[in-house]
Formats: structure tokens, C-alpha cells, sequence
């Protein structure tokens, strides 16, 4: 009998946290300048507390635990409420102190967010819309819609890993996460988006290809670049000379051929 109510008892606590994991794709729903993300964090740790907290009393605190600013990057929520889910799990085990969490949560969110940013947001998602606008230019929209397809499905396996490892693990999945070198693996994404963007060049290149206008464009790209990413220079700025500077390239050159006789 005792066997049976611990078996139900463990379905229980599975299907809220599916419940959990499911409510992380609506976190951003009620984003607010205050809080940032916090009041989508406590809707999606809410099924999986009640599966932990019976008490309304220690339900109400665990909820409050929650209520401060949160904010991270969006690909790494099931992660973190994985991870908190486990973690709240412990606390009701008497193993874990709450006051410590506030502490670790932040540190944490912090670190990942940062990633996010650089591997997904300034990586994968330059990459994808690289790659895809390359094949549609090169005529290859089957091509384009699988590479989409692919990576949403990826996107959608990756947060189910996450949110399973961290609600398995805690913080310990976060040592694994550290050996998979993410940083160093988004480094590599941008050389091939640089790649990328050189291939969309010559794809919308007008013809006939000269290389030393080419030369001229990947010079000028490089200049931008050097400043916009010392701070010296806004980013908006500088595709707005840059692209002023192609609109008026044609004008530049037939001048100088006219001044000069050519």
C-alpha cells in the first residue's frame, strides 16, 4: 500500500513538473521594468512547488523566494527552473538552507544569460538567418525551410535536456555545462558566419564581379567593425554610412571616371 501512494505520489510530482517545464515558454508573457522576468519565473515554478510544498504555509514562502528580479536568457529557463525545482526539493528535505539561494539563483541566472548572448543571440541566430537567407538567394528554399525546421526542433531538444538534467542534478549539471566550452563553441559559430556573409556578398554582388570593389567593401566593412565593437562607433551609425556609401558608390566611380578622362 505504502509502495502504491509513494508511486502516485512520484507521478504527481513528474506531471506538475512537465506542467513546470511547459510554463518556461510563457516567462517572458508578463515581463516588467521592475522585476524583469520574476513574475514569469514564479508561474512556471508554481505546478512544481505545490508537487514539493504541501504546507500553504511553506508554499507561500517558497513563492516569495521567487518574487525578486529575475532575468535571464530566454533558451536557458527550463534550465534554471530545472535546476531551482531540484534545489526547492532539497530545501524541503531540510538539506539545503533557503537563505543561501537568493545568492547562488542570481549568480547563476547571471552566467547563463551572459551565454545566451553570446553563443544563441549573437551565434546560432546570426548563423541561421545567414545561412537561410544564402539559400533562399541561391534558390534553395526546401533547403532553407529543413535548416529552420531543424533548428527549432534542436532549440526544443536542447530545453527539454537542460530542464530534465537540472531537475536531476541541481547545480551540479552546471560543472557538465562548463566542459561543454559553450563560449569557445560560439567563437567558432561566428568565423562561419563571417564565412556566411561573404557568401552573400557575391550572391547579391551586382555583375560583373571587379575585385577591387570588392576589396574596397571588405576594407570598409573591417574599418566599421574595428570601431563599432571598441565603442567607438554606434552600430546604427555605421550601417547607415556603410549602406549610404554603396548607394552612392555608382556616383563616386563615374565621377572619378569623368575627372579623370577615363
Amino acid at each position: 500500500m505504502a509502495h502504491g501512494l509513494s508511486r502516485i505520489h512520484a507521478d504527481t510530482r513528474t506531471m506538475a513538473f512537465l506542467r513546470s517545464f511547459l510554463r518556461c515558454y510563457l516567462t517572458g508573457a508578463a515581463f516588467n521594468t521592475r522585476g524583469m522576468q520574476n513574475i514569469g519565473l514564479m508561474y512556471a515554478m508554481l505546478p512544481g512547488l505545490r508537487a514539493i510544498h504541501k504546507d500553504r504555509r511553506e508554499l507561500r514562502t517558497a513563492l516569495k523566494r521567487y518574487a525578486r528580479h529575475y532575468q535571464s536568457h530566454p533558451f536557458w529557463t527550463p534550465c534554471m527552473v530545472g535546476i531551482l525545482l531540484n534545489v526547492e526539493t532539497t530545501i524541503s528535505a531540510g538539506h539545503f538552507p533557503p537563505a543561501m539561494l537568493a545568492k547562488v539563483r542570481d549568480t547563476t541566472s547571471y552566467t547563463l544569460s551572459a551565454i545566451g548572448d553570446s553563443v544563441f543571440a549573437g551565434s546560432l541566430l546570426i548563423f541561421w538567418a545567414l545561412l537561410t537567407i544564402c539559400l533562399l538567394l541561391s534558390g534553395n528554399p526546401a533547403a532553407a525551410f529543413a535548416l529552420g525546421l531543424a533548428m527549432l526542433l534542436g532549440l526544443q531538444v536542447f530545453r527539454a535536456y537542460t530542464f530534465t538534467c537540472g531537475v536531476r542534478q541541481g547545480f551540479k549539471f552546471l560543472e557538465r555545462l562548463k566542459r561543454w566550452d559553450l563560449i569557445n563553441w560560439g567563437r567558432r559559430v561566428k568565423y562561419a558566419n563571417a564565412a556566411l556573409l561573404l557568401w552573400l556578398w557575391i550572391l547579391i554582388w551586382p555583375r560583373p564581379y571587379r575585385w577591387w570593389e570588392m576589396l574596397i567593401g571588405v576594407a570598409a566593412l573591417m574599418f566599421f567593425a574595428r570601431y563599432v565593437r571598441t565603442g567607438l562607433l554606434s552600430r546604427v551609425l555605421a550601417v547607415a554610412v556603410f549602406v549610404g556609401f554603396i548607394e552612392l558608390f555608382p556616383w563616386i566611380e563615374a565621377t572619378a571616371r569623368n575627372g579623370f578622362g577615363l
